[in-house]
């Protein structure tokens, strides 16, 4: 979503970023390196040993808003958008091709989320805008071009965050204000590098911050490190350059994070992030954002998980509120993860979410002017992955 009207993506796949962070909507520590006499076989022969496989999610949920929103629209999000409403936050269907050189995954994508996410995709011409590119949750396709370098194209999964685009695959069911507010999606090429079997390199060249469809002249660059400490440790550096809104307002975005598995029960993940963007006669404008994310697996059926955020974007860069201080939000959650079968198949997941703002900008029936400056969602979902 762009501003206030754009949110971040996605399922990691393992062959997306030469292997990442499950939980992560970006690439982590990749894969050990294949065996010498393997990678010999790969360069000298045609590579025929291709699988292609098949798969599929689907998210369904109900939210209660309490400020219980006239047009049952939620802003500022893009999980659980719909107040008091069954509805399906996201389905995907896939299909992989991996081989010894080359690798691809073509997903297509409907739900709520989907179109909260894509809203602001640009329009410019006839043959833009999100009419067709939110039902495309990545089309890439990628070739090894050296033992430990792979170079992908097409759209595909943001290389921004410690999140991911698929709720299975956070300790927490809705997403962070740092996701929802930074790309979940880019359309591009990227270049990826297993420096050494602990440190993962990625740089992307794209169209620009979340677009498809180009919005200006110019395209954006990126950069993702990946370090992973021990098995269950990973520290990343993400960042993202380019021109924004128009070719004169240069964008630089920086951000680091990390998640730990503390004990074998217990996750805890963060992340810091800071961007500015030059603004118009008025110099630059600069936001931030740092969150804090922790999970305990009670039992191999039971998860709990807790939440606290704060997001400063009072010069309204990114997320447009048009109130006096702009948008300076803390958010925090507690949420209740139960998996039937011991595994994310199936997963019901509940969570209790509270956002405080120093103005009024959320929607809220109760107030005589018809916003707040709090708001409470209760959301429940029930998930199958097939």
């Amino acid at each position: 979503m762009k501003n206030m009207t754009f949110f971040r993506i996605i399922p990691m796949l393992p062959f997306a970023f030469a292997g990442q962070i499950a939980s992560a909507q970006t690439p982590g520590p990749s894969a050990a390196a294949p065996a010498a006499h393997d990678t010999a076989a790969a360069h000298s022969s045609p590579d025929t040993a291709v699988t292609v496989s098949f798969g599929g999610f689907v998210d369904n949920y109900y939210a209660y808003d309490f400020g219980r929103p006239v047009n049952f629209d939620r802003p500022f999000t893009t999980q659980a958008v719909r107040h008091n409403e069954f509805n399906v936050n996201l389905a995907w269907v896939e299909v992989k091709v991996t081989g010894l050189r080359v690798r691809g995954r073509l997903a297509l994508q409907a739900g709520t989320s989907v179109q909260s996410n894509y809203g602001g995709e640009p329009a410019i011409g006839t043959v833009s805008g999100p009419s067709l590119s939110r039902f495309i949750q990545e089309a890439v396709g990628g070739y090894q071009i050296a033992p430990t370098l792979w170079v992908d194209g097409g759209i595909f999964l943001s290389h921004i965050g410690m999140e991911n685009w698929t709720s299975r695959d956070n300790p927490t069911y809705t997403r962070s204000l740092s996701f929802d507010f930074t790309p979940a999606y880019e359309s591009g090429v990227k270049l990826t590098w297993q420096a050494t079997p602990k440190l993962s390199a990625l740089i992307t060249v794209v169209n620009g911050w979340q677009n498809i469809s180009e919005n200006n002249q110019d395209k954006a660059v990126g950069a993702r490190l990946d370090y992973a400490r021990s098995s269950s440790t990973t520290f990343s550096y993400y960042n993202f350059v380019g021109n924004e809104v128009s070719s004169s307002r240069l964008r630089v975005f920086n951000g680091v994070g990390f998640k730990s598995g503390l004990t074998s029960a217990f996750t805890l993940q963060g992340n810091v992030d800071y961007g500015t963007q030059q603004q118009a006669g008025t110099g630059s404008s600069s936001w931030w954002s740092a969150g804090l994310i922790g999970k305990l697996q009670v039992t191999p059926v039971v998860g709990i998980s807790g939440r606290a955020e704060r997001y400063q974007d009072p010069d309204q860069v990114i997320v447009v509120t048009g109130s006096p201080d702009g948008f300076q939000a803390t958010m925090a959650s507690l949420g209740l993860d139960v998996s039937p079968l011991g595994n994310t198949r199936v997963l019901w997941r509940s969570e209790l979410r509270g956002t405080w703002a120093g103005d009024p900008i959320f929607p809220n029936r109760s107030a005589s002017t018809g916003v707040s400056k709090s708001n409470t969602l209760l959301v429940t979902s029930l998930a199958l992955t097939f």
